[in-house]
């Protein structure tokens, strides 16, 4: 009983989670909302024009119709509606990009009628839109795609219709986890296998029985013919997804390992110019990529997101402590906690520049502003109290805006606990340490910077837990080798 109870929790804790409010999405313009309401009525058109050309009675018709209208309508606002509840980063362009892949699939299907197979029409654009948008509304796209169409149901085999969503469904849920584009090429190449096979078992023995061998053989060049096509616009659509990547913004996981690469030249640049940063990048990505596996984040996107939240620090590198060698300081010879707040600004200014000059993805160009949100700059607002200067505490805060993602109020936490763990004693307890995290989180808490994150108190003491366990894996010690003159040991 106690294995039915432990899944009955984990149930209801899923569902708990579920409904927790979520982020909000991102604002689209009145113009975009107009485009793309005349694109979804255009779609509707295109998918029940059909019904008015059938010789049946003029009321009938017409009713027919409006209803057929209204559901394919309906059917592309509850799209949009799904592809904005899994992203709320989706953009007007990407979601042009999914209603205007649904028209060029509808208008096909009246142009080809029942000569192409619903196979080569509904998979690519699945692989295309799980890849960059994800999977639920992958599969949301699939079902629409799928069920509205625009000729009579009748004359597509039922089963070539099951084969095709059950194809499009694994289509949907492999293509938002695959990881490499080698993966993508593998998946090109089983599905249509598998849709070969399918069709052989399920159509070829129900209209082409095995005693009739020369029909059978017929019908499996239709098949093999299908499945041919299915591979081909499969293969050419993996060699055009990074120009959609480019084009609509997209950001599909093989993009994230590439930007991750630290041969990439800004990365490059940071190890070079900046060692000190980038040493303090590499331990905040082991913190920040535990802490988001801990809560079932995005680790490839906080991993590529931590790598380049503080590349503007290359404008001035030797303005921030961990680049300076201990002989100058800038900030002792300018003497001026304003400017030194403006310099510690700077860096996330210049880091949106150096972003925008290197076209990274917009979701890895917000962890640059928002892994320091709005906090204070503690150190010089101290300073500026000291000399009894005039100032607002805004000349003392980074501009934000504060984490509007778990992603980024992780690296945020990350960025603040890695400092103080590291000057840690090596003796110290596992609940000091914890305690010094605590504090930390606590303080962000506070200041109302994890507000807009979506960060549940369980996470937050997920998140705590795994930060402890990173230090408590990079505490160690070492013994003193004894010393020869060839110095052989090691």
């Amino acid at each position: 009983m106690q294995k039915p109870t432990s899944f009955l929790k984990k149930l209801n804790y899923s569902w708990k989670r579920s409904q927790l409010p979520s982020r909000r999405p991102i604002q689209i313009s009145r113009i975009d909302k107009l485009i793309i309401f005349l694109i979804c009525v255009v779609i509707s058109i295109v998918s029940s024009y059909k019904i008015l050309l059938f010789p049946t009675p003029k009321g009938l018709d017409v009713f027919s119709w409006f209803l057929t209208f209204v559901e394919v309508l309906f059917t592309c606002g509850f799209l949009i509606l799904i592809s904005r509840k899994e992203n709320p980063n989706i953009n007007s362009r990407q979601i042009l990009l999914i209603i205007s892949l649904l028209l060029i699939v509808q208008m096909i299907k009246n142009i080809s009628g029942s000569g192409l197979s619903p196979l080569s029409l509904v998979i690519p654009p699945a692989l295309i839109i799980s890849q960059g948008m994800g999977t639920i509304t992958a599969l949301a796209w699939v079902s629409i795609a799928s069920l509205s169409w625009p000729d009579s149901i009748t004359n597509i085999n039922s089963n070539l219709l099951v084969i095709t969503l059950i194809c499009a469904g694994v289509v949907s849920v492999l293509g938002g986890r695959i990881r490499s584009r080698a993966q993508l090429l593998q998946l090109s190449i089983f599905v249509p296998i598998g849709a070969l096979i399918s069709q052989w078992v399920l159509i070829g023995k129900e209209e082409y029985p095995l005693v009739d061998n020369q029909e059978f053989l017929t019908s499996s060049d239709k098949f093999f013919s299908d499945s041919l096509l299915l591979a081909i616009i499969m293969l050419i659509t993996i060699l055009f997804i990074p120009i959609f990547e480019s084009i609509f913004g997209l950001l599909t996981k093989a993009r994230l390992l590439e930007l991750a690469d630290k041969e990439k030249p800004l990365i490059r640049r940071l190890s070079i110019e900046a060692p000190g940063t980038f040493e303090h990048t590499l331990l905040i990505c082991g913190l920040a990529e535990e802490a988001t596996r801990m809560i079932g984040g995005d680790i490839d996107l906080i991993k590529t997101g931590s790598l380049y939240h503080d590349v503007g620090k290359l404008h001035a590198p030797n303005w921030f402590i961990e680049n300076q060698d201990g002989s100058r300081n800038p900030h002792d010879e300018i003497d001026d906690p304003l400017k030194s707040a403006e310099v510690l600004q700077a860096h996330v200014d210049e880091g949106l520049k150096f972003a925008r000059k290197n076209r990274l993805p917009k979701p890895i160009a917000n962890f640059i502003p928002e892994h320091q949100g709005t906090l204070k700059m503690g150190y010089f607002l101290n300073k500026a109290e000291e000399k009894k200067l005039m100032f607002n505490e805004s000349d003392f805060r980074y501009k934000g805006p504060i984490p509007q993602s778990k992603e980024t109020a992780i690296l945020m936490l990350a960025d603040g606990c890695e400092a103080a763990l590291r000057a840690m004693d090596i003796n110290a307890s596992d609940y000091e340490a914890l305690e010094t995290i605590s504090k930390i989180v606590n303080s962000r808490q506070v200041d109302g910077q994890l507000s807009d994150s979506d960060l549940s108190k369980g996470e937050i003491f997920l998140i705590k837990k795994s930060f402890l366990n990173v230090w408590k894996r990079i505490r160690h010690r070492r013994i003193q080798y004894p010393t020869t003159k060839n110095n052989t040991f090691s």
